[in-house]
């Protein structure tokens, strides 16, 4: 049986929030008042077409914008952490579930050359249309109460989890690394063999803090600082998934 490794990507295997980072790519380096002032809570992926379309009438070339997003940089350790899991394919898959958008992901991981660590890509998808604007759309809909509208990542988990099963695929333990509150509801529907790794310092952390007096999750609790840390704990699930694997008869 194979190992799952779910990856946040913002300010999880980028040490920042490319949502936040296109803004380098303006002259001025900031969003004038009348963009910043039309974001409502829970509508972060609305808001980002807001700003995208004010880049786009700045006359910012999709060039420009992909050359500044290529800059963001890594956080530590987790170059050697993705570059371990391109090196056990046979043995780990792995998943990114973000509320970024899939250019700016795929142009990052493209430019480090590491995007063969990554089976799947599940976020807003996003496009350049005629005028040469980015547009960013909701990943899907749902109906729960406790994330963003446009993306819930607890559902994609349970689909992604379903999806492999039916195709013959299970998995020994999954491990879930991530930093924001959004990243809480996918933690809860981990299992007893699975690992939550919430980001030292970051929301995510705080939030599982508040949850051990209440209703605590099922999974192991394990926080990160880089992805050595991930790293260490991936490389024991990835042992005991290859123990366990049935031999073939």
């Amino acid at each position: 049986m194979k190992t799952l490794m779910v990856f946040d990507f913002d300010d999880t295997v980028v040490d920042d929030n490319s949502d936040t980072w296109v803004i380098r790519c303006l002259p001025s380096n900031t969003l004038p008042d009348s963009v910043k002032n039309s974001y409502r809570k829970g509508h972060w992926t609305e808001f980002m077409g807001s700003v995208m379309n004010y880049i786009g009438g700045q006359k910012v070339s999709p060039e420009k914008i992909r050359s500044v997003m290529e800059t963001i940089p890594f956080t530590a350790g987790m170059t050697d952490l993705l570059t371990f899991i391109s090196d056990h394919k046979s043995t780990i898959d792995c998943i990114v579930i973000s509320d970024s958008n899939t250019l700016f992901i795929d142009w990052i991981l493209q430019a480090s050359g590491l995007q063969a660590a990554v089976d799947r890509v599940f976020t807003n998808p996003a496009r350049f249309n005629e005028l040469g604007y980015m547009e960013v759309r909701c990943h899907h809909s749902h109906d729960c109460e406790r994330c963003p509208v446009n993306l819930c990542k607890r559902k994609v988990l349970q689909r992604y989890l379903s999806e492999q099963s039916a195709g013959g695929v299970e998995y020994q333990r999954v491990l879930y690394a991530g930093d924001g509150g959004n990243d809480l509801c996918p933690a809860s529907c981990l299992g007893g063999r699975d690992v939550v790794m919430p980001r030292k310092g970051f929301a995510l952390e705080k939030l599982l803090v508040k949850l051990e007096d209440g209703a605590p999750l099922s999974a192991r609790v394990v926080t990160w600082s880089s992805g050595a840390d991930i790293l260490e704990e991936l490389k024991v699930a990835a042992r005991i998934s290859a123990c366990l694997t049935p031999i073939s008869q």
